[in-house]
């Protein structure tokens, strides 16, 4: 094999990139990844932060597939919490501040001592091909890469254009050039290519805010591990800290909203409803008199201050004016205006349940090109679209994920599925198994996939079966183990039974596994006790479900010809052409009956 030759090529060295290159290269692809500058690889463009609601679930998949982003969150990471811990275990979610440098640092020395992984410098111009099959990655200078497999996760680089008020130029990031031929080599491949926005914050110089007077939001006092390769976090936590907007604030952004492009119209791309610019939420939100904001270190010695919540694109004035009314940095020096970023994505109604294009066979898509945002978001695509471009080289089945066994899967589905037109964020609500779907146990959902493609290695897979021994030997004790008429199980059952909680935690715990005995293997039994009865009725309705799931439509299937599909149906149908008739019912607009006249018509002529 030449130099120049590669089994798999990732363009793009974000999350996404980082996920798919290291995924395809560990499975065994000869693999490149392409990127502007190593020394940008994994840059947390946007928030210091990893995790949230849903988003930590999607990190805790990452990871028992055999990722890397929540062993990078564990080693650099500087507060960790877990959010909704008033709440049932299927709602909470690990998020964690990270050190932005140090992130970016490690995944950077974890990329370059990954065999089969060669990091390329340079920008990607052309995606060649030859009979709708990738073939090659030209780029700038006339290089040329041949591959078999493609993975395209450009981030907001195709096509970007940056605004701070009335300045307008064209970058991926700030102080990055765009990528203008790639997004073209897409469109003459026939990829349709929309158009979408988001913007970022100010940074702020953290020796010029006054802090002391804020109010601190501090890190659980027992850090919870991203990783399930990770014993525990013992470093000393850093504090975020809360100030508000006001009625001040508020008009001055009112007064000039026509100067801000995100709202002025000068940017055609919404406004991201779920993570909105500062004005965008004054206007929407008219009757609230606050809002309020974090003020975010961006690394451990904390000398930048991210500010979240004060998205936006309006004028440096604007911005200056604004941090000058705010608590705690009327004195503060920004180090970095924010700014909108305006980019190119394709829609991901093009692409196939594997992320692989329906157009081209080899190119897979993967991030925020398909219409996401997220470093998560971005990450969850990623690594599923690298084991795939690996399998296709070997052509294996593709890994695809249900909607009941991972938030990926959620996530890749309703991109398949819905016709989106701003950046699509993940949130719990959007997943209909997340009784089943927690971060606790995402491990015990993955790791087996993770293990069968070739991403998990010897000691992640030996930790994992040493927790299933302990978890069903402890199960086992506690049915079988009688107090006050019930059994140990049965009391878990109970609501606010917290005296068995404990029971189980310290002596039994203890009785079984040593003094020593790792609290995740009670932690998990504990919560699989009280929710037996409602994950039992949950897989009655899966097992239901799991008929439509498995029910494949051709993709030559011509809709026009199935007679009693209403006209809306057979447009829909047509433009999204799902892989399963279960991917058809979720799509918007296609009622039970349509499902009815397609699984008859399958029935008769398939």
């Amino acid at each position: 094999m030449k130099a120049n030759d590669f089994d798999c090529i990732v363009i793009g060295g974000g999350h996404a990139g980082v996920e798919a290159a290291h995924a395809a290269a560990k499975i065994g692809a000869k693999t490149a990844l392409i990127t502007i500058s190593k020394n940008t690889i994994a840059e947390m463009s946007c928030n210091p932060a990893i995790g949230g609601l849903a988003k930590g679930q999607i990190v805790r998949e990452v990871d028992a597939l055999g990722g890397l982003m929540g062993l990078a969150t564990d080693a650099t990471g500087i507060q960790f919490r877990i959010l909704n811990r008033s709440k049932g275990p299927a709602v909470q979610s690990p998020r964690a501040q990270a050190d932005r440098h140090r992130y970016a640092e490690f995944m950077q020395r974890r990329l370059e001592g990954t065999d089969n992984l060669t990091i390329v410098e340079g920008t990607a111009t052309e995606i060649i091909t030859e009979k709708n099959k990738v073939r090659a990655v030209a780029c700038k200078g006339g290089a040329v890469y041949n591959a078999q497999a493609v993975v395209v996760t450009t981030g907001t680089f195709l096509g970007g254009k940056l605004y701070v008020g009335s300045e307008c130029w064209s970058g991926g990031r700030i102080d990055e050039p765009p990528s203008g031929e790639l997004s073209e080599s897409l469109k003459r491949l026939g990829m349709k290519v929309g158009r979408m926005a988001t913007d970022t914050t100010p940074r702020l110089d953290a020796a010029t805010c006054d802090l002391d007077k804020l109010e601190i939001q501090a890190g659980d006092k027992r850090p919870a591990p991203f990783s399930f390769m990770t014993e525990k976090i013992e470093r000393t936590q850093v504090p975020c800290w809360i100030t508000y907007t006001d009625e001040k604030i508020h008009k001055l952004l009112r007064d000039n909203l026509n100067r801000a492009p995100l709202s002025s119209g000068q940017i055609k791309a919404r406004d991201p409803r779920y993570c909105p610019s500062i004005e965008s939420k004054v206007v929407r939100f008219a009757d609230k008199r606050q809002h309020r904001i974090f003020l975010e270190p961006e690394e451990e010695e904390v000398k930048t201050i991210y500010c979240n919540g004060i998205f936006t694109s309006m004028p440096k004035d604007v911005q200056e004016k604004m941090l000058k009314l705010l608590p705690g940095t009327e004195n503060a020096r920004i180090i970095r205006y924010a700014y909108a970023v305006e980019y190119d994505y394709c829609p991901a109604v093009q692409l196939k349940s594997n992320l692989e294009t329906k157009k081209i066979r080899g190119l897979f898509l993967a991030g925020q090109i398909n219409g996401t945002s997220g470093y998560e978001e971005a990450a969850g695509q990623g690594i599923v679209a690298g084991i795939n471009a690996a399998r296709k080289l070997r052509s294996a089945e593709p890994v695809v994920l249900g909607r009941d066994q991972a938030y990926i899967g959620v996530l890749i589905d309703d991109l398949l599925t819905r016709e989106i037109d701003e950046p699509y964020r993940m949130f719990t609500s959007r997943a209909e198994y997340r009784l089943s779907l927690r971060a606790d146990n995402a491990d015990r959902r993955l790791t087996r996939i993770g293990k069968s493609v070739g991403l998990v290695d010897e000691k992640r897979w030996e930790k994992f079966e040493n927790k299933l021994e302990k978890t069903d030997r402890l199960k086992t004790y506690l049915q079988k183990t009688r107090s006050d008429g019930l059994s140990l199980w049965e009391q878990l059952r109970q609501p606010d039974n917290t005296a068995t909680e404990k029971l189980v935690k310290s002596s039994v715990k203890e009785r079984l596994f040593g003094a020593d005995g790792n609290d995740e293997a009670a932690e998990a039994v504990i919560i699989d006790a009280k929710y037996e009865g409602y994950l039992t009725k949950q897989e009655r309705l899966v097992a239901g479900l799991q008929v439509l799931e498995k029910k494949k439509i051709p993709a030559e299937l011509d809709y026009e010809k199935i007679t009693h599909l209403r006209t809306e149906a057979k447009e829909k149908l047509s433009a999204l052409r799902p892989g399963t008739v279960g991917q058809a019912s979720r799509i918007g607009g296609i009622t039970p009956a349509d499902i009815t006249v397609i699984r008859i018509h399958l029935k008769k002529y398939h």
